[in-house]
């Protein structure tokens, strides 16, 4: 590799030792083995390893085996306490598990990737591929709106439109808003000091393009509308991220120009031009390596992950719960695909008889999926949402990075023939002994936004037109996913994010309205009990 392209990998942002790393491994033979997962069975709801949280999530289990897994957790709270007790066995409420994992706020850290550009999300092309109907039937709300997106962080944009058309604050002041609102919650529950904050610090993946844009919007953010009051009252400066900036990763020759593989150095044609790839969200193990370690040597032992544009993505104190009392090494929320979800990855059981997740398109094919629905299977959709137990975590790393599959692609786009190297964040399901999935109401847990068509889907926007794209079949009616995305985003809004609707506006609800909200939780919880 002459200097001349050197010099410009690194004005890029472009990793040139991991790059090195990477194309060593390639050529060495490390990656021939890595191929798509093969799929032995699509699972289903076991009550063991796949647990469904819809209704009220309880949990069953021996004393000896809590006692084994929580002593690493929280030994300063008795979780005895919160159980009925039946013979040699515990049994814990939904209420129990609730108030439970409320109280390992202190002990929990919520992290989110925030993924590139949100050029690709405002694409015209791949928004009319969802549905060339419905984008026609939006294209005056669309079109303007993707203008002011593309280029921008995707977590600097608009969660979602507000009833009256005007754009809605963005994904990460949502994230931190409702982040506030829990560890308002715990404060009240337990205003004892706590041994450290409720779910802080705020973590985060960026990346070398939007790091910089994003902190400047964290300074304005203190004084955000939906942050600054909360901000106050609880003393956390949520917008004081712990941050792990991604680099890129340069393209490499194509399958087709042959052995040894190089570096992709004729982008768009021209010589000595390498292209910076983000290398998949997956990089976060390793990108994000010496924050999970020090969030452990804090005091955390629990630390969430998800993609920055699922507003469902929250904070469940009962699966916090049922996962630390399980002592498992981490669990993960899937949902029953739908017709909006085109783009992630299945859950599925591969030939060695582990859970994994097969990425639609990177690990399993598009074809494979469609034949599972055609059979009449139930195909459980990834949420990219993560809880993982630290002292797994920070303890195994290492291992992690060096075993995660590295996915080498073909591609031949505008800047030429070459190859992409990723990792999926969501693959590392595959190498854990004793992962949890929880079966999640997708309409709650995961309003995921892709394609900006489908944040005005989630939106409401003309939902009571006539023309809206509907069908018998569920799979395809568009206007169906719709209404129920939206009233996932009226529940959302309400109960995650302490919005309340005002006219033709969600606006933050008061300090007092929140504690009250509050105070009435808890009273409708001890009613139960």
């Amino acid at each position: 590799m002459n200097q001349e392209l050197r010099n410009r990998m690194q004005e890029l942002g472009i990793d040139i030792h991991r790059t090195e790393h990477i194309l060593k491994a390639l050529n060495d033979g490390a990656y021939n083995n890595v191929q798509p997962v093969v799929v032995k069975e699509i699972p289903e709801l076991d009550g063991n390893e796949v647990v469904s949280t819809s209704g009220r999530l309880t949990l069953r289990m021996a004393e000896q085996e809590l006692t084994k897994h929580w002593s690493e957790i929280a030994p300063e709270i008795d979780p005895v306490a919160s159980a009925r007790r039946d013979g040699d066995e515990l049994e814990f409420s939904h209420e129990a598990l609730k108030r439970l994992g409320t109280a390992l706020y202190p002990r929990t850290a919520f992290g989110v990737l925030n993924g590139g550009s949100a050029t690709s999300y405002a694409d015209e092309k791949k928004n009319r591929g969802l549905s060339e109907h419905l984008y026609e039937l939006l294209a005056p709300v669309f079109e303007p709106m993707a203008d002011r997106c593309r280029g921008k962080a995707k977590g600097l944009t608009p969660a979602f439109v507000q009833p009256d058309g005007t754009e809605g604050p963005t994904f990460l002041e949502l994230k931190m808003r409702g982040l506030l609102i829990r560890a308002m919650e715990h404060q009240i529950r337990q205003p004892v000091e706590p041994p450290s904050e409720p779910l802080e610090p705020f973590f985060q993946m960026t990346s070398v393009h939007n790091d910089a844009e994003i902190a400047a919007a964290y300074k304005s953010f203190k004084n955000s509308p939906l942050l600054e009051k909360l901000i106050r009252e609880t003393g956390i400066d949520i917008t004081a991220a712990a941050t792990g900036v991604q680099p890129m990763l340069a393209a490499l020759t194509h399958t087709e120009d042959g052995t040894p593989r190089r570096v992709f150095e004729s982008a768009h044609g021209r010589p000595n031009e390498p292209l910076g790839l983000p290398g998949g969200h997956g990089q976060n193990f390793s990108v994000l390596a010496d924050i999970y370690r020090e969030l452990r040597a804090d005091g955390k032992r629990l630390a969430y992950l998800s993609n920055v544009d699922n507003l469902g993505a929250t904070v469940d104190p009962a699966t916090i719960a049922y996962t630390a009392l399980t002592g498992r090494q981490a669990a993960f929320d899937f949902s029953f695909r739908t017709s909006v979800d085109v783009k992630g990855g299945i859950l599925v059981r591969d030939d060695r008889g582990r859970l994994n997740c097969a990425d639609i398109g990177p690990a399993v094919s598009p074809d494979e999926v469609a034949r599972a629905e055609a059979e009449g299977k139930a195909i459980l959709f990834n949420c990219a949402t993560g809880l993982f137990n630290l002292n797994y975590l920070a303890h195994n790393i290492d291992s992690i990075v060096d075993n995660l599959p590295m996915r080498i692609s073909d591609q031949d786009k505008d800047a030429g023939r070459y190859a992409q190297a990723e990792q999926v964040t969501w693959e590392v399901l595959g190498l854990l002994d004793r992962p949890l999935v929880f079966g999640v109401d997708k309409y709650r847990r995961f309003l995921a936004a892709k394609l900006l068509l489908e944040t005005l889907m989630t939106s409401g926007i003309s939902l009571d037109h006539p023309d809206y794209p509907r069908s018998a079949d569920p799979s395809k009616d568009l206007l169906g996913t719709a209404q129920k995305l939206n009233a996932g985003l009226h529940w959302n809004l309400e109960h995650s994010y302490g919005m309340k609707r005002s006219g033709d506006r969600w606006v933050p609800k008061s300090i007092d309205e929140l504690q009250s909200d509050i105070a009435n939780q808890i009273e409708s919880e001890e009613d139960l009990s």
